[in-house]
C-alpha cells in the first residue's frame, strides 16, 4: 500500500461521512480513517445509523494491531461519553493510536471533551484539518445541534417566470424525471418532510422517498409533516397511508401563533425533541412565506424548468417583505443543471440588526 497524507486522508473521511447522511439523527454524520505508523490506510468507517458502531470503532476494527502507533483522522471530535455506545476517546487510546486528527470539535456538551481525554492521555491531537469542509458535509446537525432546533431547507420547484402552478391548478410535472429523482435524493438526507395543509388538500402528496423507475419505496424513509392549524387534513389522505411516519401538527397541539396559525419556532422545537435535525420545507408558497418571514429558512433549493406559463399561482407567497429593501437576498452557492433544468441552491443572508 502507498502511505498517504493526513490531508488526504481527512478528504476520504469526508467521504466516508456523507454516507451516512440521512440515517443518523439524532446523531451527527462521522467518517473515520486510520493510518498506521508508516501512513497507510489500514482502516476505515462511517456512523452508519443511530445506536450503531461510531466511525473509529469501525475503523479500529479493520485496523486491528495495526491501528498502534497509528494516527485517527476524524471529521468530528471523538465522543467522550457512554450512550448507546462507549466512548471513542477510550477506545482510541486503548487502541494504541498515537496521533488524533480532527476536522471539527463537537459542540455538544454531553459528548465533547474527547479531545481533551486524549491529550490527557498523552496523545498528539490537532484540529482542524480541512475544518469548513467537514462542517459544510455536517451542517445540519452542527446548526441543529448548538441553537436547538433543526436546520430547514426551502425546495420549490418553478417554471423561469416563477409559477409553481397554471392557472388551472394543474402543477404535474413543471420539472422533468431527472430533477424529481434529484429531489427524492434530497429528501433521502433529511430526517423530515414538511408540507402545509393547503398542499394536502390540493396535491394529495405521499411525500415518500422513491425509485422514480420503478415507483419502489426506498428502505428509511422521513418523517411526513404537516402543518395543520386546524387539523383539516383529510383521513384518506395519502400521508396518513402508512408507508411512512406522518404527524399533523396543530396548533392546539404545538400552539398558536399571533396569526392563529402554528407557532412556528415551537414546532420546529418540537421536531427537534422528536429527534429531527434537519427538515425538508416543500410547500406551498403560504408556509415557505411564512418560514422566510420568521427567518427559520437555512438554505434554499429551487428547480427551475424551462417553461413559461404567464399565469398562475407563484411559488412563493408573502414572505414579508414590501419594499425592494426589505428583500430577503441570497447567496447562490451552486448552480447545476438537472436534465432540461437547473437546480440553485442558495442561503439567505443575514440582515443587519
Amino acid at each position: 500500500m502507498t502511505s498517504v497524507s493526513v490531508d488526504e486522508a481527512m478528504r476520504r473521511a469526508i467521504e466516508l461521512a456523507a454516507r451516512g447522511l440521512g440515517t443518523t439523527s439524532p446523531n451527527p454524520v462521522v467518517g473515520c480513517v486510520l493510518l498506521d505508523i508508516d501512513g497507510e490506510v489500514v482502516g476505515e468507517g462511517f456512523h452508519a445509523y443511530a445506536g450503531g458502531p461510531h466511525a473509529e470503532i469501525v475503523a479500529l476494527a479493520q485496523a486491528g494491531q495495526r491501528a498502534k502507533g497509528g494516527t485517527a483522522v476524524v471529521t468530528l471530535e471523538p465522543c467522550d461519553h457512554t450512550g448507546r455506545t462507549g466512548p471513542c476517546s477510550t477506545a482510541l487510546v486503548q487502541a494504541g493510536v498515537l496521533r488524533v486528527v480532527i476536522a471539527v470539535p463537537d459542540p455538544n456538551p454531553v459528548a465533547s471533551g474527547g479531545a481533551a481525554t486524549l491529550r490527557a492521555a498523552g496523545l498528539r491531537v490537532d484540529l482542524g484539518v480541512r475544518g469548513t469542509e467537514a462542517a459544510s458535509g455536517n451542517v445540519a446537525w452542527l446548526t441543529a445541534t448548538r441553537r436547538g432546533w433543526p436546520y430547514v431547507i426551502w425546495k420549490y420547484a418553478a417554471t423561469l417566470d416563477g409559477r409553481s402552478a397554471a392557472a388551472d391548478g394543474t402543477s404535474m410535472w413543471i420539472t422533468s424525471e431527472a430533477a424529481r429523482m434529484d429531489v427524492h435524493a434530497l429528501r433521502s438526507t433529511v430526517d423530515a418532510v414538511v408540507v402545509g395543509v393547503g398542499t394536502v388538500l390540493a396535491d394529495d402528496p405521499r411525500l415518500t422517498v422513491r425509485n422514480l423507475r420503478d415507483g419502489s419505496l426506498a428502505i428509511r424513509q422521513p418523517l411526513r409533516v404537516v402543518v395543520d392549524s386546524a387539523g383539516r387534513t383529510p383521513a384518506r389522505a395519502r400521508v396518513r397511508d402508512g408507508a411512512a411516519g406522518t404527524w399533523v401538527a396543530t396548533a392546539a397541539e404545538v400552539g398558536a401563533g399571533p396569526d392563529g396559525g402554528v407557532d412556528l419556532p415551537a414546532f420546529l422545537a418540537a421536531l427537534h425533541g422528536r429527534g429531527v435535525r434537519a427538515v425538508l420545507l416543500e410547500g406551498g408558497p403560504r408556509l415557505a412565506g411564512a418560514f422566510l418571514a420568521a427567518g427559520l429558512v437555512d438554505r434554499v433549493v429551487g428547480y427551475l424548468a424551462p417553461r413559461l406559463l404567464g399565469a398562475g399561482p407563484a411559488a412563493l407567497a408573502d414572505a414579508g417583505v414590501t419594499t425592494i429593501a426589505e428583500a430577503i437576498d441570497l447567496e447562490t452557492t451552486d448552480v447545476t443543471q438537472v436534465g432540461p433544468d437547473l437546480r440553485i441552491t442558495a442561503l439567505p443572508r443575514k440582515r443587519e440588526g
